[in-house]
């Protein structure tokens, strides 16, 4: 079903309700995701971006009920992610020759995923594409989340057509952010920007800024996934300027995995502690259980956090490990961290946990905590002092 952004441009993409995790098994979506595709008609006819491959004969089906496609007079490609691009070949098999506008890092994207030489026009920051009463003006913006991204705004409309920037993977019906739970809204749209654009704040800072220095107002911010914000809209560009300046909230998050319990018991008896010295939120998360990018998305909150794992096979549990591989990645700034576990013969895992955080270039604050066998009322005491210790460390 298609629906109006305003009187000129169409929304055409596809909701996936069933949706359950993305990017192979990287990204959960637990509210699902939408794959949004947009048609300008004026003088000239504009389709912006297509959605996924398995959704492309529908896709294009579902478009010809929409319009002739032989009237479509150009495509916009923002980014050559099948996510995004992969209904193109079914829909460049009935118009072939229709121009394909986009970076020059998308042509070489494109071609790469599709091994097909369309008619691609290359254009660069600050390009200008006349459509009738509106224009549209290309703005590069490398590394959000792919060197080959780019933003389209439509003039006179004052649409920033933002690809993966200020989206979410969040489907509902209606899609505008004046008629869907907020909170939800910003769950996701917090969770998009700490797992997908978080290792990339600096570029996001410096390309929100370039956008902003061009003057152009903005009514309607339509993502490539997810709600379009329409009601006060900049708010997602404020939000993102604050996300992207190392934030972080009054949050101290602890996260374990545990054999038996005995680490468990241990990152609740060093929150106890950490209560003594500090009044921020404190959550405690089981690694084995939680969702991993809703732990990533924790992270991302927090001004310290505590890694915590039983020691096994002189290593780590795999989900401490697989979160730490994660983190690496993710290139946190303004945070402090620590470690902790149990053990029952070498004791490993203090060790490769701050071994590890340290190889990410995170700071940790101390030496860690560890404990044999399962821990009884002294060690858990000890436990407590950390804790303590770790609140006025942290400060």
């Amino acid at each position: 079903m298609t629906f109006k952004v305003n009187n000129k441009v169409t929304w055409v993409g596809k909701r996936d309700w069933e949706l359950t995790r993305f990017h192979g098994d990287e990204y959960s979506t637990n509210r699902g995701t939408s794959y949004n595709s947009y048609l300008i008609r004026d003088e000239k006819t504009v389709l912006i971006d297509t959605v996924w491959r398995p959704f492309a004969k529908e896709y294009v089906e579902n478009l010809k009920k929409e319009i002739d496609l032989n009237e479509i007079d150009y495509i916009i490609a923002n980014h050559g992610e099948v996510d995004h691009s992969g209904s193109l070949p079914e829909l460049m098999r009935e118009i072939p020759d229709t121009p394909i506008y986009c970076t020059a890092a998308a042509i070489k994207s494109l071609k790469g995923h599709y091994h097909e030489d369309w008619n691609f026009i290359e254009v660069k920051t600050g390009d200008e594409l006349e459509i009738g009463e509106n224009k549209l003006i290309f703005v590069e913006a490398k590394m959000l989340h792919w060197p080959d991204s780019m933003f389209t705004y439509m003039t006179n409309d004052n649409i920033l057509f933002s690809n993966d920037a200020f989206g979410q993977h969040y489907v509902a019906d209606p899609m505008f952010n004046d008629l869907v739970d907020n909170d939800e809204l910003y769950q996701e749209a917090t969770k998009y920007y700490a797992n997908i654009l978080t290792p990339f704040s600096p570029m996001v800072k410096r390309k929100i800024k370039e956008v902003l220095d061009f003057n152009l107002p903005v009514d309607i911010i339509a993502p490539a996934h997810g709600i379009i914000w329409r009601d006060n809209p900049t708010q997602i560009i404020e939000k993102y300027m604050e996300w992207a300046d190392n934030y972080q909230e009054n949050q101290i998050t602890i996260i374990y995995d545990s054999m038996w319990h005995c680490t468990r018991r241990m990152a609740e008896s060093i929150a106890e502690g950490i209560k003594e010295n500090d009044d921020a939120k404190i959550k405690i998360f089981n690694a084995a259980r939680a969702d991993k990018n809703d732990l990533i998305t924790e992270i991302f909150k927090s001004k310290a956090v505590l890694i915590g794992s039983s020691t096994i096979n002189n290593g780590i549990l795999h989900s401490i490990s697989g979160l730490l591989e994660m983190m690496k990645g993710m290139k946190f700034k303004n945070k402090k961290y620590a470690a902790f576990g149990s053990y029952g013969w070498s004791g490993e895992s203090v060790k490769i946990i701050n071994e590890e955080l340290k190889s990410a270039k995170y700071e940790v604050v101390n030496d860690g905590i560890k404990e044999l066998w399962n821990p009884d009322d002294e060690q858990l005491q000890r436990c407590r002092e950390f804790g303590a210790k770790f609140g006025k460390e942290i400060k």
